[in-house]
């Protein structure tokens, strides 16, 4: 594991204690034998189930992604991709990258008319939309190297959930009732119902329920070879996608080593390296504001705030140009997140007046990156620690169902930059980094991260979010160790975000008091808003045990044991 910021490049500050009034410390239970956060509640408790078999972490977090694809299918998957952090209780860390693949014939101006301009919906909505979905392979090689309980009882309680049924909440009977599903399936009856689905009603899925059961008697082979693998062929060719059996085939997971870098000396923030551009991003964040009295300024003051956006517009240039798949592409990491680059990038700001961000570009150095996406975070009775955000990219994906298999195919291709400068679905703009090329994997925000305290585990943290992914994980790091915030009112406290491109601050509701709001308009802040951002799952060690951080923005449930 590489160290990019040793202790002694760390900016010395003097720590200010203060409680922050704002946020009264809610109630919380501690559990020493294990817990697990997650986007609903019996992928929750299946977690913890696995925990108390005598699996570790990893069994665990597994059975958590398969049930997702039960019982959150919005974002939970096995036609998606995503990443893993972890670290073992002996202090290992490991990365595995089972994003998406462009199809061997995708091609670099996939999406564009003849006239070069961006084919709407093509990359969102479409068979073309989809990349060659990693979960299940992921699944596969980290249960391969961390694993302890068998596989299959990994998968069967997924399997259960899909053929039995489970009750829905209110925000899925909502969701599912969207016209979208029979619009996008012509002759398929996934999701639809003669009438409105309520909250309580039972979902059941009999075929991804046999999907899983290939996966679990089959492994790998299950779902990249044989019935599986032929379903979504032709799923491809029925509507003029690219994915053929040979790009399942061909898919596979990559272990990489992590990234870390230090915030104020005793925090190491362990995090997911290139395609993520998030882990690149949250370090030169962390960086860019850890010479700053946070502390005492207090939470979304209007001096915090503004010194948070103006580091995530210099960010987020950068990764617009140096941010890619990194077997294709050449990633300045250690550049990027030299401090002296980042001081630099930061020494043009002011507090006068907002910058303007056509006035930012991408940094520059010698020789020289959906909303519903969701995140879990688990650890063991031992220590073990897992952070995995996994995403069809929007929300259930493209929509579009593989038939007889029961699972949402992706559209993660809209991830890639199909037109140098042309915003995806998120806002984000992009370069030759992230251009499209088969086999390469689409650039991400997701932001999975392992973070300790003084050499010993101490947070793990993720979240949801398109673009905005980078910056709830950096407030929620914010909100506990400067702002002083238990778990569940770090995920709870509300936030804001700014991308570069477009040049305005989104905000929550009541995220800035009307003071603060005016203060930042006066210095010429674009403010819009409100609108939800992000769905931290996370989990804090404490002295007393593990604490618990579900974000209420959704149906997410911590369990501990």
């Amino acid at each position: 594991m590489k160290k990019l910021f040793p202790p002694k490049t760390a900016f010395k500050i003097v720590l200010i204690f203060f409680t922050c009034n704002t946020f009264a410390q809610s109630p919380q239970r501690y559990y020493k034998n294990g817990m697990v956060v997650s986007a609903y509640p019996d992928a929750s408790q299946v977690g913890v189930e696995i925990l108390k078999k005598g699996g570790n972490a990893v069994d665990a977090a597994v059975a958590v992604q398969f049930a997702l694809a039960v019982t959150y299918p919005e974002a939970g998957n096995i036609g998606g991709g995503g990443f893993m952090v972890f670290r073992s209780a002996k202090g290992e860390t490991n990365t595995l990258d089972f994003r998406e693949k462009a199809p061997l014939s995708a091609s670099t101006n996939m999406f564009l008319d003849d006239k070069g301009n961006v084919v709407q919906g093509l990359s969102t909505s479409s068979h073309k939309a989809s990349g060659v979905p990693g979960s299940v392979d992921g699944m596969v090689e980290a249960h391969k190297k961390y694993g302890k309980l068998k596989w299959s009882q990994l998968v069967q309680p997924a399997i259960e959930l899909a053929r039995n049924g489970f009750k829905i909440s209110k925000r899925l009977a909502s969701s599912l009732n969207s016209p979208s599903f029979k619009k996008m399936n012509p002759g398929k009856s996934y999701f639809i119902k003669d009438t409105e689905w309520l909250e309580g009603d039972i979902l059941k899925q009999e075929d991804l329920a046999k999907t899983l059961e290939l996966i679990r008697d089959k492994g790998r082979a299950g779902f990249y070879d044989g019935l599986v693998a032929r379903q979504i062929a032709a799923e491809m060719k029925t509507g003029g996608g690219l994915i053929t059996e040979t790009d399942l085939k061909q898919y596979h997971s990559v272990w990489r080593k992590a990234i870390t870098g230090y915030y104020k000396k005793e925090y190491t923030i362990i995090t997911m390296p290139p395609p993520s551009s998030g882990g690149i991003a949250l370090l030169q964040l962390l960086h860019s504001v850890e010479n700053y009295p946070l502390n005492r300024w207090g939470h979304n003051a209007d001096s915090t705030v503004q010194l948070m956006v103006e580091a995530e517009r210099r960010v987020y240039a950068d990764r617009s140009k140096y941010l890619g798949d990194p077997d294709f592409y050449k990633v300045p990491v250690d550049s990027l997140l030299r401090p002296a680059y980042i001081n630099n990038r930061m020494s043009n700001f002011t507090w006068t007046a907002a910058t303007p961000s056509s006035k930012i570009q991408p940094g520059s150095f010698v020789g020289y990156e959906s909303d519903q996406t969701t995140h879990f975070s688990v650890v063991d009775k031992e220590g073990n620690a897992v952070a995995i955000t996994t995403t069809l990219n929007g929300s259930f994906g493209s929509r579009i169902f593989v038939g007889g298999a029961g699972f949402l195919l992706n559209n993660e291709m809209d991830d890639f930059s199909s037109k140098a400068g042309t915003p995806n679905m998120y806002g984000l703009v992009g370069g030759v980094a992230n251009s499209i090329q088969p086999g390469k994997r689409m650039l991400s925000s997701m932001t999975p991260s392992i973070i300790e305290k003084n050499g010993k585990l101490f947070m793990v943290v993720g979240t949801p979010g398109g673009s905005t992914i980078i910056t709830s994980v950096f407030q929620t790091v914010l909100n506990v160790v400067d702002f002083n915030m238990d778990m569940q009112a770090a995920v709870a406290a509300k936030r804001f975000h700014h991308q570069w491109l477009p040049d305005n601050v989104t905000f929550e509701q009541n995220a800035l008091s009307p003071a603060v709001s005016e203060k930042l308009k006066n210095k010429g802040y674009e403010l819009t808003g409100p609108r939800a951002i992000g769905r931290v799952d996370a989990i804090l060690v404490t002295p007393v045990g593990y604490e618990g951080g579900a974000d209420p923005r959704g149906d997410d449930t911590k369990v501990g044991w």
